[in-house]
């Protein structure tokens, strides 16, 4: 398993995560919090609420931190020849054969 699968196995994950966390805030009650006793776990409806925010911020940085990491590829191993220097080829293809003047 390389760096990259593992990274993008996390990116899942925390993108998972912040649906749910999404969900379990609730600007006025107790939202999908109340499902299964999730008010109680926390001592007052303040610390719920602190703690949500706390780990929905980090997961928000942590999705975000690996979003750039993995559309710029710096993971992603580089395929060079050997003794070639590491940059990668050129986008453009090169050009077709000019076609046989048939005035000719």
């Amino acid at each position: 398993m390389t760096l990259e699968t593992i990274a993008h196995i996390l990116w899942g994950l925390t993108a998972f995560g912040l649906i749910v966390l999404v969900l379990l805030h609730s600007p006025k009650g107790d939202g999908l919090g109340g499902l299964g006793g999730q008010a109680q776990l926390f001592t007052s409806t303040k610390s719920a609420e602190l703690t949500l925010n706390r780990m929905t911020w980090t997961l928000t940085a942590l999705f975000l931190a690996l979003t750039v990491v993995l559309s710029a590829q710096w993971l992603s191993p580089v395929e060079a020849a050997p003794g070639a220097p590491a940059t990668s080829a050129p986008l453009t293809a090169p050009a077709p054969d000019a076609p046989a003047n048939p005035a000719q």
